[in-house]
């Protein structure tokens, strides 16, 4: 019932059913929220009624009543939404406590430290996250006080300090609002409400449900709950575990706890806490009654689990249970492990592991043999390594990151509002928190690296530096982190590429039994080849033929080519290109020996290929300035006339693709020979070379047909000059949309279809994909006038009934017509689904979201089989 409920409320109400020690509770559900956003920021009629109503069942449950002089109830509130969202309201601890009942918790358990230390967390809390006080205002005071007291943990501090610390605290709330700290418990437990449902739409959860797609419109519950105290004394404490370790996935018991501590202090970072084996130590059967239920939890939900505990006075409560955030390290091997103890099946694996999150293992990670200037030694709490410019504040990444700089965000801890900072930055350096801090459970879930609790830090924010080991670093200055092992190293580093563990191996064979789409990678180098088979790829889907011409050496030839007046003069520069691409196709064909490459013809833009108009006209201007080289003049205006002859407005719907090969033939001639040379070679040398030619930017069948006949004209010249034959294909891109619409023409020449969606989605949208993201794009998402970026995520309802239009057509004409798509979208896991749905026979991606490709191949196998039962 998560979606009522919200998350955290439907799993506490789980455990209660389970028998499980859970301190009992109320919850207001995500409906109310619902209406209490529609009805312009009101509670929802009837609802007050009911909580109080709630409130009495739970005073008659626990024989405390809330407000109480005597024997006070006291709550906690926390947020609760259908998808955990750390972007949500912060919790809220100890309310119903006031300038009274203060005094009744203090008698009640003889602690008078204990009753004010709650009081003064209780009025941070609710300052902050109700009123809207600043939290640092509040720390700030509290330092105060522990310098005064010469103490260093808040732990340390006595009942008469604490006695001020409060009084400070209701001081600085009515100075920063203009109001008084609420002393009436239900006021303050309405007002808490109010802030969880506001909390929805505040800009760090906005940010969050962004990045992470979550619609709008789910709301979010309130969990209301019996207190239960971790702070009596050295008999209690609070902690967070995982039932397995969410970094590696190893199978043992994972988290921290603290001694005489509540609630927020665990992941809050205020002090450095315990790991979890030590309280079977500190208290033996509190710690064998919660390894138990652990094992139970997870044998439950069938799910690696996320737990937070509370023990009072010796007895053991259960807070809360999730399934775990982890790397995607983690998740495979839990997966991996849970088909090998029975949990789970196969294809229940196979949907545990979220395709984009593998991005995390096909990363670089530091050479284990480079030399490291080690400057400090914090906890490993995310995996990877990064490297960058030191920042210390969350917006100062973002706006560095949006001018593509890398940096490390450092900082003393993070908080919720600190989430744009971490999705910009490389990597996460705090000074304090542990394993479960925010930070390290926000940079695992976005698999960055994080270094977290790296006490030997003193960071001053006003000077932007940090200070360690007599080493000052400036901000700015160049950093390295390694998640993996906790060190802070000084300067850049050298990386490795990455390599697939035994279980990711075997997640995707699995995988690979179950998909029925192809996955192949688009790659122009031997090397990219060559990782593209590694990472699984069967094929190339796409070589962009252009790309290899960039290189200094060719590029003068290439323009020579484009420059040429006449066919003999153009010939003399093919002549000298031929041999060049027929190395390039022979080193990419022999590294895909037995399996198919498709090889795109040339499709440039030519302007790209040309010296730049303006910066010619500046030589030619500052040559006649100066009464330069005669002869150099001449060439220079030589050169600009011809290249404003073949400038373009509008270079993208220009002179490319196959308008080239109609209007200049012996260029596509000359690479074609030089694929069916590089062919003719390896057969001759036992390999099995599989050749695709593929045609671009066809709109019509007669160019098509034409082409053909040109490169089977070629085939046949090479076959007989070589004395083998060998099998190819002749296909072509469907990117304009007059393509797709006359599909069944096209089939009639076509071999195969691929769909190149990059150019696909501009010429359908209508939009210049640099200009829609660099100018409105954003516009357009934050409206909500598209859901997705275009150019990542496949446009459905546009292009993809456009591709869909073309599969059928296509097939009609060609039965057996093979259709792949090469576009960026081919690595895209919404995408591929798609492409699964309208029966596509491949995708192709870059070399390193192969992958990410077959995972998202059979999950889209999976989801669809599962639907159809």
């Amino acid at each position: 019932m998560k979606n009522l409920l919200g998350g955290k409320g439907a799993n506490l109400a789980e455990m209660t059913n389970i028998g499980l020690p859970v301190p009992p509770g109320l919850i207001i559900t995500t409906e109310a929220c619902r209406d209490f956003s529609a009805q312009g920021q009101a509670f929802p009629k009837g609802m007050e009624e009911q909580v109080c109503e709630g409130i009495t069942v739970l005073e008659e449950m626990l024989g405390r009543k809330f407000g109480d002089e005597q024997d006070p109830l006291l709550v906690s509130v926390r947020s609760g939404a259908p998808i955990s969202m750390p972007g949500m309201m912060d919790t809220v601890l100890n309310l119903g406590l006031n300038d009274l009942t203060v005094e009744a918790l203090a008698a009640g358990t003889g602690n008078e430290r204990f009753a004010l230390d709650c009081y003064r967390r209780f009025i941070n809390m609710f300052g902050e996250v109700v009123m809207g006080v600043d939290h640092h205002k509040f720390e700030k005071l509290l330092e105060n006080h522990k310098e005064k007291a010469g103490v260093y943990f808040d732990n340390q501090l006595p009942a008469k300090e604490w006695r001020k610390v409060v009084a400070d605290y209701k001081s600085l709330i009515l100075k920063e609002t203009g109001k008084t700290f609420p002393q009436s418990p239900m006021e303050q437990l309405f007002m808490a409400v109010h802030a969880v449902f506001n909390s929805w739409n505040n800009d760090r959860a906005i940010v969050y449900r962004k990045i992470n797609k979550i619609p709008d419109d789910l709301g979010t519950a309130v969990n209301v709950q019996a207190m239960v105290f971790g702070n009596i004394g050295n008999d209690s404490g609070t902690g967070v575990a995982f039932t397995r370790n969410p970094s590696t996935g190893e199978k043992k018991l994972y988290g921290e706890y603290l001694i005489n501590a509540q609630g927020e202090d665990v992941v809050a970072g205020i002090r450095t806490p315990q790991p979890i084996d030590a309280l079977e130590q500190d208290m033996p059967q509190v710690y064998k009654q919660f390894a138990g239920i652990c094992s139970l939890l997870e044998q439950h939900y069938r799910n690696m689990q996320d737990i937070e505990f509370t023990i009072e006075r010796g007895k053991l409560w259960m807070l809360q249970t999730r399934n775990g955030k982890r790397t995607a390290q983690a998740a495979i091997k839990i997966a991996v492990d849970m088909v090998d103890e029975g949990l789970i099946t196969r294809d229940e694996a196979i949907l545990r592991v979220e395709p984009g999150q593998l991005d995390q293992l096909l990363h670089r990670r530091i050479d284990p043999g480079a030399k490291l200037d080690i400057i400090a030694k914090g906890l490993p709490a995310s995996p990877g390594a990064a490297s960058g410019s030191v920042v210390f504040d969350a917006d100062l990444a973002e706006k560095m990151g949006q001018e593509g700089k890398k940096v490390i965000l450092v900082s003393t801890e993070t908080t919720p509002d600190d989430i744009h900072g971490i999705v910009a930055a490389q990597g996460i350096l705090t000074s304090r928190g542990g394993m479960t801090s925010h930070a390290a459970v926000v940079a695992r879930g976005m698999g960055k690296p994080c270094v977290c609790g790296c006490e030997a830090l003193r960071i001053d924010y006003h000077k932007h530096l940090f200070e360690v080991a007599g080493l000052v670093i400036k901000q700015g200055d160049i950093i390295s982190v390694d998640g993996a092992t906790g060190n802070v190293i000084l300067g850049t580093v050298p990386m490795l590429d990455p390599v697939l563990s035994p279980e990711f191996r075997l997640l995707l064979e699995w995988a690979d039994q179950v998909r029925t789409l192809g996955v192949r990678a688009n790659a122009e180098t031997p090397e990219d080849a060559l990782k593209s088979r590694e990472f699984g790829a069967a094929g190339i889907g796409l070589t962009r033929t252009e790309h290899m011409f960039m290189a200094q050496d060719r590029l003068p030839i290439v323009q020579e080519m484009i420059l040429a007046t006449s066919a003999a003069e153009r010939n003399i520069a093919l002549d000298k290109l031929l041999p060049m691409q027929q190395g390039d196709f022979y080193g990419i064909l022999k590294a895909m020996d037995g399996l198919p490459v498709t090889i795109r013809l040339l499709d440039p833009p030519l302007h790209e290929f040309l010296p730049n108009m303006e910066d010619l006209m500046v030589e030619i201007t500052t040559l006649r300035l100066s009464n330069g080289d005669r002869e150099e003049l001449r060439r220079k205006e030589d050169l600009l006339r011809k290249v404003r002859a073949l400038h373009e407005a509008n270079p993208m719907l220009g002179h490319r693709g196959c308008r080239l090969g109609i209007t200049f033939p012996e260029v596509y001639a000359m690479q074609a020979r030089a694929i069916f040379n590089a062919t003719a070679q390896l057969v001759k040398e036992g390999c099995q070379p599989v050749p695709e030619v593929e045609i671009p930017l066809v709109i019509d069948k007669n160019e098509l047909s034409s082409l053909r006949e040109m490169v089977t004209g070629v085939v046949g010249e090479v076959m007989k000059a070589a004395g083998v034959e060998f099998h190819y294909t002749v296909g072509t891109m469907i990117e304009i949309p007059r393509a797709a619409l006359l599909a069944d023409e096209i089939a009639s020449y076509a071999d195969f279809f691929s769909f190149g969606t990059n150019d696909l989605t501009q010429t359908t949208l209508g939009f210049s994909r640099d200009d829609a993201e660099g100018k409105f794009m954003q516009a357009y998402l934050d409206q909500k006038i598209l859901t997705d970026n275009p150019f990542m995520v496949l446009d459905r309802k546009g292009v993809g009934k456009l591709m869909k239009i073309a599969v059928e057509l296509g097939r009609k004409t060609s039965p057996g017509l093979l259709i792949g798509i090469c576009g960026e979208h081919g690595g895209d896991p919404s995408s591929i689904e798609f492409c699964h749905s309208i029966g596509l026979d491949f995708v192709s991606c870059s070399p390193f979201r192969v992958p990410i490709a077959r995972l998202a191949a059979a999950q889209a196998a999976v989801i669809n089989k599962d639907q159809s039962k």
